[in-house]
This record gives C-alpha cells, structure tokens and sequence, in this order.
C-alpha cells in the first residue's frame, strides 16, 4: 500500500503525477537514485519510504532545495546544463529527469551524461505532439497553450518542445538504448497512436 510523505502541510501522493507513478514502478528497493530536477523533493520523499533508496537530488531553484532538505531529501543546488563532472561512472543505478528535459539547454549532453552517471536513466516528458496540441497550433496559428503547455511563447520556462517520435528518432541517431517505453493520457495508459493520443512519455534508457 502506498504510504503519503508528509510535507509543508499536505500530503504528496505519487498519484498527483502519473509520471512519478510510473517512475516509483520502475524504481528497485534499495537501489541508489539521483533525481535531477527534483523539485521539492515529492518523488526521493516518497522512494526513500517505499523503497528504501540511496537518494540525492539537484534542483536550480534555491527555495525548492529548502523545501526538498525539510521533507528529509539529500538535495543541493545545481545546474544539470553544466553538467555531473563530478560524480565518477555509474554512480547511481538510476538517474531520473523527469518533465524537465524540455528545459536543458543541451539536452543531448544531459542524457548522455546521465547514461554515464547512472547505470540506467529514466526520463519523462509533456508530448508536444499530443492532438491537442496540434488543434491549438491549427486553430489560432500561434504558439500553443493548452493544459500541457499552459505558458505563454514569453515565459515559458521550455526551450525544446519535443514529441515522442522526436525523442525516439534522437535515441536512435545519438545510439541511446531504449529499454522500456511508457506512455499516458492523464493516469491511463495508451498503447496505440502514443505520438497523437499520450500526454506524458516516460522512457528507461539504458
């Protein structure tokens, strides 16, 4: 049964993103896990009470590591752009990124640096080819903004707006391995058509 961690007045539940869902599926008990982008912290809280992990994160935003430190979570400030130089190879069993490659300014780099920090890397993110975002583009000729993508073009904090067949074809040129395939409509799963009709895609790479 899942146990909620309790943080900053309210209890996380994994069901709050169906990325994370899938990501504590993935995860092995006992296994070492370095969560780049880790927010405040939700996902290492809720593995390290589940899964009894070996858990660091990194997180940009200074006021997340404070609340990610309070929820009892190993986590410093850092910039995943400039790169884990100094953590040797395969550090960690897992490396995760997830909803947060769409924001690295080299995202190539950060994944090939997560393959050699982590014996494997999960990474999960908004599918900028799901239909509604393709009916939004259609219908106002303008960048969209809709659920997934509720920024504007201005301040939008994603630089590469990326589809499941786009990451795949990436995969397949830089030589990354894909191991397993995840994709999700809110909390469903879809099997068929993931580029049209999956809002999230989570891959195990390595």
């Amino acid at each position: 049964m899942e146990k909620p961690v309790t943080g900053d007045a309210r209890t996380v539940k994994l069901t709050e993103r169906p990325d994370f869902g899938v990501i504590g599926e993935i995860i092995q008990s006992g296994s070492r896990v370095l969560d780049l982008g880790c927010g405040e912290g939700e996902l290492l809280a809720w593995l390290l009470a589940n899964k009894n992990i070996v858990a660091r994160g990194v997180e940009i935003a200074a006021p997340k590591v404070r609340k990610a430190i309070a929820r009892g979570v190993s986590a410093y400030q850092g910039d995943l752009d400039e790169g884990l130089a100094d953590y040797p190879d395969h550090a960690f069993d897992y490396v995760i990124l997830s909803q947060t490659l769409q924001e690295t300014k080299a995202p190539l780099h950060v994944l090939r640096e997560m393959l050699r920090v982590g014996k494997r890397a999960i990474v999960s993110f908004p599918n900028f080819g799901h239909w509604s975002v393709r009916k939004a583009m259609l219908l106002t000729g303008q960048a969209p903004k809709t659920k997934l993508f509720p920024y504007d073009w201005y301040n939008s904090p994603n630089i590469h707006f990326l589809s499941i067949n786009d990451f795949e074809e990436l995969c397949t040129d830089a030589g990354l391995p894909i191991s397993k395939r995840y994709f999700l409509s809110g909390p469903a799963r879809v099997s068929t058509m993931p580029n049209l009709l999956a809002q999230t895609a989570v891959f195990l790479l390595g």
